[in-house]
């Protein structure tokens, strides 16, 4: 599955943000972004550190209300939504850091079943049975869903947000550098996972990142971000074959030419043949038997 096989894009926005300012403490360090996300497409949100991406991330998913502007979904504001409210599950992030993101106590069924119970209202009896389909989606089976965060690896444990995410089967999936902390053979099985599950569940995926590789592998359509300020938008192909503004151009030439894809530089790099690879009978193995090349408390 690659990202040339996109699933159908509606006409509708599932998420949107109109002339938005964000801060912190009444300081505002994102001014005037505006953004559509349709159901089925595929937006990146680009920039170095500092550039407010992961701050314009945390309104989308709606911990952050904006100080000017709204953020809807599906054309409710954010503001607007109680915390048990339906809407509220229908758009969901998966975190730059899972080990953080999961209760170290829990096994990784246990996170999957807590998330189901609580906030889409799962009866606890049947949750652990669904936590189990949805982690086996994910590519985690085995002894590793009886597993606490610090015996998985950080590929493996990033599965587990991902399922956590998908639990309550939202149409919007916000992605805050989801590959940055782990190997690059691992991120490409990563990169691969959320293309598929774009394409299978017609989800919209927003992702937040600094690496146009992955931009450019991922994405329909793309916003560069600098000092708060969007200072360039389009499809992505064009944005980054053909960069209008100073600073994107450094961007991509920092980015040498922008190589080819995470995922084709990670099989080339090991074979394929990684201790978490997802898309291979070993997985389910490896993982079963705790023989992961990054096991340890850190991941890395």
């Amino acid at each position: 599955m690659t990202a040339d096989q996109p699933p159908d894009v509606g006409t509708e926005a599932v998420l949107a943000a109109d002339d938005i300012s964000l801060g912190y403490g009444g300081v505002a360090v994102v001014h005037g972004v505006s953004l559509r996300v349709h159901s089925g497409a595929a937006l990146g949100v680009a920039g170095e550190s500092g550039s407010g991406k992961s701050t314009l991330a945390k309104a989308l998913v709606g911990d952050l209300i904006p100080i000017r502007g709204s953020v809807t979904v599906h054309g409710r504001a954010w503001q607007d939504v109680r915390r048990k409210d339906p809407d509220r599950r229908r758009v969901q992030m998966i975190f730059q850091d899972p080990y953080s993101a999961l209760n170290p106590r829990m096994t990784a069924r246990q996170a999957v079943a807590e998330t189901l119970h609580v906030v889409c209202g799962v009866p606890r009896r049947d949750a652990g049975q669904r936590a189990a389909g949805i982690l086996a989606r994910v590519g985690l089976s085995g002894a590793a869903i009886e597993a606490r965060p610090h015996r998985l690896s950080g590929g493996q444990r990033q599965r587990v947000s991902i399922a956590r995410a998908l639990a309550c089967e939202p149409d919007v999936l916000i992605a805050d550098e989801p590959t940055s902390s782990l190997d690059v053979s691992i991120q490409a099985q990563i990169l691969d996972l959320l293309i598929d599950l774009r394409v299978e569940r017609g989800l919209a995926l927003v992702l937040v990142t600094h690496d146009l590789a992955v931009i450019k592998h991922m994405t329909d359509t793309c916003l560069v971000m600098q000092d708060g300020i969007v200072v360039e938008e389009g499809p992505t192909e064009q944005i980054l074959d053909r960069p209008q503004h100073d600073y994107t151009r450094t961007l991509v030439a920092a980015h040498h030419g922008l190589p080819g894809p995470p995922a084709e530089q990670g099989r080339s790099a090991d074979h394929g043949l990684s201790a978490d690879h997802g898309r291979s009978a070993d997985h389910g193995r490896s993982a079963e038997h705790g023989l992961s090349a990054e096991h340890g408390p850190t991941g890395q």
